[in-house]
Order: C-alpha cells, then structure tokens, then sequence
C-alpha cells in the first residue's frame, strides 16, 4: 500500500468515520507536519514526537479503508488483514516485513524502526466497513505486517476498539504478536471469545536474554513473553506459539531448541511450529550488516548458506526440522502441528502453516469452543503416557477424535 492510496484531502480527511470538526478540526489540519517534504500527503495529519518515545516518530494518517485483501495467489491461511501500523518499533533485525516500509517511501532500515504510521480513525473507518452489507464475515488476521501490540499501541489505543469491532459484527479474529501489552485486552478477548471464534499467538524464537536484547531490542523479554502465554492459557484462550525464526549458528543447537520448547511446554502454548530465517528482499541487507556489526564470523557461513536465496536450502531445512521436532517430542508437542518447513512441500507453502490455537477453530455444530483453562500444574507437567499429549490438550486441531493436521486453508 503506497502512499497515494491514503490520499485524502484534509476536508474528506476530516470529514472520515473518526475525523473532527470545527474548530477542533481546523487545529488539527493546521498542525505542523515535522517532514511535510517527505509526506507531502493531504491524508497525512501530522508528526508526533513525544519524550516517553524517544527515537520514534509517529505519522498519523486518515486512512480511507483499514482491511486489506490478501491476493487470491498467497498461500497464507486468511483472506483478510488490518495492520493499525506501518513501521514497527520492535526493531526486529531478521523482520520480513521491512520491505513493505519501501512502498511508503521510507527505508526498509532504521526508518522502519523509527518511522512509524498509525492509522488514527481505524476504528470507526472499520466499523463502516464491517456494517457494509456485502461484508462475508471472513476470518480477519492481525500481526501479519507488524505489531499491533507494538510500543505506539501504548499511546493510541487502537486495539481494544478493532477486537470490539470485529466481535460486534460477527468477524472472527486472529492476533499475532510480541507484545505483552495484549496482556491488558486479555478482558476484552475473552468476551469477544463468547461472540466469536479467536485465534491467539505470541512469536518467540529463543530464550536468551542476552541474544534477544540485540537481535530484537525494541521487543519484550523472552521471560515477558512466556508469562504472557501462561496468562492467556490461564483466561481460558488458545496460544499457539511461532518459534521464527530459527537463526543458524545462533538459536539452532539442541540446547538452544531444548530450552526454547521446554520453556514454552512449561507455559502451556497449545502449539508450536519453527522454521529457519526468511532473508527477503529489504531484510537481507539489514540483517547481514547487522550481523556483521555483531557476528562478524558468521557472514561468511550465512552467505554461503543462503547463496543469493531468501530461504535456507532444503539440506539445512531437513536438518532443522529433524532437531526441532525432536525437541518437541521431548517436551509433548509431538501431536501439534510439525516443522514450518516442511522439506516436500514449497517454500511459499510451508509459510502458511500456523501452530494449534493461533487461528479460529470451527466446529461442526457452527458454534465456537472456548478452551477450559488448564491448572498451572497442568500446563507445565510432561507427556501423558501413551497419548504424546500434555494433560488438558485436546487431540488434533480442536474437534473430538481428530488427528493433528497441518492448518491450510
């Protein structure tokens, strides 16, 4: 989405689902723009820097539509999506998304760290669009872009009015996030668990603290994360758990994957699938300088591994997966969904698969089950003899009796 398909002029900017008027309005329309020469949009409003966001900038946007179509050619396992943000202040160095920051003319580098566009009237601009009578009730994702629960959500709030949205006009959800400040919507998505069916899932790829303040410094610790799965569980929602990205020669030893699985078992994640970095376009770049800067060693293996590619070549991917899925095993995730990347299938593909509990589960009757908490004692206890299931766990997908299969639709 480039910047021309949020143009508006100010008065139909102001004249959206969300806008001002009067003399409220002409204030706002008259605030200074910051880097008016690098938005010279009429939809733009204005550059906010405040003290509590040190190093990021926050351009504030009316936008005209807040859901997005994914292309009949993707492979993922939704139709729709709504990123409240562009841009994403957990500085992720591996992030795939980085790229997307391009087509708003921004710089797939520290600008996406630093350069963040909010979408300040999404809620009511999606309100519109949900009471639209052609409007399907699709499944509608979040966190496919960037963070939802990213550090601008802490001054703008914008979540809790999408979640009651979506719940409101019947649209099942999913939320993909590093954020802990989900945890304060956890209210929120428990009562709109009783009008629809929720998908939850938290990405968390590795345990060291250490490692994990340089690769994703804007991000919550590992330790945040994990309390963050447990309280989800405890509230009686799903969590399926995204172990990406794999990094090779940083988070693929068996010690490394033991620690990651065992720690999420401990917390109770209903799923977990892994899989290797995806060094796109926009991300190669970034990412290997990075590692250069801090692993200076490793870029020589890396290129070598990746060639000119995107993706780890099948040899390494079937070695992953033999790991990963062992040190499932061990941690009684062995019945959940398998490898991200599965070696028969292509590349593309395998991204589509989802861990148990981050996308909404159907039941034959229509209606939508809510998970029962497990104890705490349950949610980190092991295997149950026999079944390769924890206690509390149901078999397969959700539906009584069902084995576990790969979620592709």
């Amino acid at each position: 989405m480039r910047w021309q398909s949020q143009d508006v002029t100010r008065q139909m900017a102001l004249d959206l689902p969300g806008g001002q008027s009067g003399a409220a309005a002409a204030e706002h329309a008259a605030a200074p723009l910051g880097q008016a020469a690098l938005l010279p949009m009429q939809g733009f409003l204005r550059t906010v820097r405040t003290p509590e966001f040190a190093g990021v900038t926050f351009h504030e946007v009316a936008a005209k539509s807040v859901l997005n179509k994914v292309p009949e050619s993707s492979t993922m396992p939704f139709s729709w999506t709504i990123n409240p943000y562009r841009g994403c202040s957990h500085a992720c160095v591996y992030c795939f998304a980085r790229k997307s920051h391009t087509y708003l003319d921004f710089d797939p580098g520290l600008d996406f760290d630093s350069q963040v566009v909010v979408k300040v009237n999404a809620v009511e601009v999606l309100r519109s669009e949900l009471a639209r009578p052609g409007w399907g009730r699709h499944h509608v994702a979040l966190g496919t872009n960037t963070d939802p629960y990213q550090r601008a959500e802490g001054r703008y709030a914008l979540m809790p009015g999408i979640i009651s949205a979506l719940a409101d006009s019947g649209t099942p959800l999913s939320i993909l996030t590093k954020g802990t400040l989900l945890g304060r919507d956890i209210p929120a998505l428990k009562a709109a668990s009783r009008q629809i069916p929720i998908g939850m899932g938290i990405s968390l790829a590795l345990t060291d603290e250490a490692l994990g303040k340089v690769i994703e410094p804007g991000t919550p610790t590992p330790k945040a994360r994990l309390a963050l799965i447990s309280k989800l569980r405890e509230a009686g929602l799903p969590c399926g758990v995204m172990a990406m990205p794999i990094l090779p020669w940083l988070t693929d030893s068996e010690e490394a994957l033991d620690s990651l699985f065992g720690a999420l078992a401990a917390a109770g994640a209903t799923g977990v699938t892994a899989g290797a970095v995806y060094l796109r376009s926009g991300t190669r770049d970034w990412f290997m300088s990075w590692l250069g800067k801090n692993y200076p060693q490793l870029v020589p293996k890396y290129r070598g591994l990746f060639g000119s590619g995107s993706y780890a070549p099948k040899e390494y991917r079937q070695w992953l997966a033999h790991r990963v899925n062992a040190a499932k095993a061990r941690h009684g995730f062995a019945g959940t969904q398998a490898y991200m990347h599965r070696t028969v299938l292509d590349a593309r593909v395998e991204e589509a698969r989802y861990p148990e509990g981050s996308l909404p589960e159907p039941v034959e009757s229509g209606r939508w089950p809510v998970r029962a908490p497990r104890s705490h004692q349950d949610s980190g206890s092991r295997p149950t003899a026999g079944t390769g299931q924890r206690p509390g766990r149901r078999p397969g997908n959700g539906t009584p009796g069902q084995t576990a299969e790969p979620m592709l639709f």
